[in-house]
């Protein structure tokens, strides 16, 4: 008999309805000209004053790349980063009844042209729930691969398995098999929507290299007498080059 002991379970609570529910997350390219950077503040309030300001004097560190003592100071402009963000997506989804999702797969140091012949040759037998494999792929993801047979019936009962005890090579590993779901966008809905901590400085002549510059900036606008702040992110472009940032899902640190 066990004593008594008082247990608490964390978790996500959920009701069925909510597992076919799609989450997005955005992944947004945005074009960065020459002459500019992107500048991503900890705290939104620091981005809001520095857009506030619009033009900004940045000292310059007159060392061996500067001549003039009037090109010490440059004036840059401040601008908030606006984008379009899908607001309403729908999608047509089809499930194929050939082929199977396999993940969970195994780090053998080996080539991924090997890994696909090991796992063709071990679904493509019938003692091992398989058949004859017609393609198979990599996805995105190096840990997932699709499997299509050239026969009906062979996916489902192996999906219904969820999980195979699979031999490749030397040794025995457990793989996850789910179905093999497609999709394309049949609607798409934007809604314009703006970077609350990240700035777009404009307009910065090409008189430092690429690496002095960036520092000359983020050491500028992290000060508080000039109403900055703690810098999260840089990201700059010299004249005659162009740039592409990445927008994720903001994430505003405590």
């Amino acid at each position: 008999t066990l004593p008594e002991k008082k247990m608490v379970f964390k978790g996500l609570v959920t009701t069925k309805e909510d597992l076919n529910k799609l989450i997005l997350a955005p992944l947004i390219r945005y074009p960065l000209p020459g002459g500019s950077a992107l500048i991503t503040f900890e705290k939104a309030e620091v981005a809001q004053r520095i857009i506030a300001a619009k033009e900004h004097v940045v000292e310059l560190s007159c060392g061996e790349e500067l001549e003039e003592l009037d090109r010490c100071r440059v004036r840059v402009q401040a601008a908030p980063v606006d984008l379009l963000l899908p607001s309403a997506l729908e999608m047509g989804l089809t499930r194929s009844s050939r082929s199977i999702l396999v993940s969970d797969l195994p780090s053998l140091g080996i080539p991924d042209e090997a890994l696909l012949d090991k796992l063709e040759l071990f679904f493509s037998k019938t003692k091992n729930g398989g058949g004859e494999v017609e393609s198979r792929e990599f996805l995105d993801d190096p840990g997932q691969v699709v499997l299509t047979f050239a026969q009906d019936g062979v996916a489902e009962p192996l999906i219904t398995r969820g999980r195979v005890q699979a031999l490749i090579g030397k040794g025995k590993y457990e793989l996850r098999i789910s179905p093999c779901v497609s999709g394309d966008v049949a609607n798409l809905q934007l809604q314009p929507g703006r970077c609350p901590r990240t700035v777009l400085l404009s307009g910065i002549p090409p008189v430092l290299g690429e690496e002095p510059m960036r520092d000359t900036l983020e050491i500028h606008f992290q000060k508080g007498s000039r109403g900055g702040g703690e810098v999260d992110a840089l990201a700059y472009v010299p004249q005659g080059r162009w740039g592409v940032a990445v927008f994720t899902e903001d994430v505003a640190l405590p």
